[in-house]
């Protein structure tokens, strides 16, 4: 693992300057955010993320499946809990039933950032997330394409930096990728957590086609080469995807270390 995965209040400043210098301007290129606008994060983890929104004047919600994540996310937002201004909850997406009883309303964007990848159905996911928006509300997705180096997270294995640094491995086979995986020493919760990534891995195509058959308009999209967290990581300055690679279905996907979308909720 990386040491700053490690850290939770690093990974936090990371995903927090990230936001601020790269998604939100994205964003707001098409969609400018009003003061107080309505944010709902799904998959907040510590709330990095969602933190830039509510500093730039946004009301934030944070939805977070694992729950030490969410109670660390209060802790780590508490000053904008304090205002009245921040709501975390500690549930499955899919489990929201009433969207104004259990999240205080509809709202105007809706972020997720490295998480539809982790998401099963991504297609209901979609269909689903059309009921918590505001009419003519937006969608930010930014994920890395299932085939590129990375895709899989194997950077989150534990005992080997062998293969946490080994890239395309996770586009094998799922019995071989395991069977490589425990080889390599890491424990039955981080394989099996890396074998969930493999089943709902998405690509660019699967996630532009998606969004068409739910009535989405693409509003906005970057292909990044060299993805921006990476400044804060490694030190990597970003850089967009070659235009010759950027237009070839598929193969892009190889080489192509994140995506950010902007897509629009259509009536």
């Amino acid at each position: 693992m990386f040491d700053f995965h490690a850290d939770t209040r690093v990974y936090f400043d990371y995903q927090t300057a990230n936001a601020t210098k790269y998604v939100i301007p994205f964003i707001e290129r098409t969609f400018p955010l009003p003061a107080g606008a309505r944010v709902l994060e799904i998959g907040c983890g510590e709330g990095g993320v969602l933190r830039a929104f509510m500093e730039k004047g946004c009301v934030g919600v944070g939805v977070e499946l694992v729950e030490n994540r969410a109670e660390n996310a209060k802790q780590f937002l508490q000053e904008f809990i304090d205002k009245g201004v921040c709501q975390i909850f500690s549930k499955n997406i899919y489990d929201v039933q009433d969207v104004a009883e259990e999240l205080g309303g509809t709202f105007d964007l809706i972020v997720m950032k490295d998480v539809i990848e982790h998401i099963p159905d991504q297609k209901k996911l979609l269909a689903t997330l059309r009921n918590f928006l505001k009419p003519n509300g937006c969608i930010y997705a930014g994920f890395p394409p299932w085939q590129m180096p990375f895709g899989g997270h194997q950077q989150i294995c534990q005992k080997s930096r062998f293969l946490a640094k080994l890239p395309y491995y996770h586009l094998l086979p799922a019995f071989l990728y395991a069977w490589i995986l425990r080889r390599g020493g890491e424990s039955e919760a981080i394989v099996k957590d890396l074998l969930e990534v493999k089943s709902t891995g998405i690509s660019i195509e699967r996630f532009e086609r998606i969004s068409r058959q739910n009535n989405y308009s693409l509003q906005d999209n970057i292909h990044y080469f060299t993805n921006p967290i990476y400044e804060y990581k490694f030190g990597w300055k970003p850089r967009h995807q070659y235009a010759v690679i950027r237009w070839i279905p598929y193969f892009r996907n190889f080489l192509t270390s994140c995506v950010y979308y902007l897509i629009k909720k259509e009536n």
